[in-house]
């Protein structure tokens, strides 16, 4: 599992898909959480604008990254 430090309060879901190089640019990292392809805190979720914060792991594609 890797991690990515967090440096304000929260990141939104699909920047963080970015920041992680998981996808290419934003209109992929829309897509793959519209299509039910991440998971938050192991539960599928559809929210691009999710506002992720220290303690919460994403998963895409088998990859894991918990925010600390």
């Amino acid at each position: 599992m890797q991690t990515f430090k967090l440096e304000g309060e929260y990141i939104q879901m699909i920047q963080l898909l970015k920041v992680m190089n998981w996808v290419e640019h934003g209109a992929m990292a829309q897509m793959v959480v519209t299509e039910g392809y991440v998971k938050y805190n192991g539960t599928v979720d559809y929210r691009k604008r999710l506002k992720v914060k220290v303690g919460d792991v994403v998963e895409f594609d088998g990859q894991q990254v918990k925010v600390v």
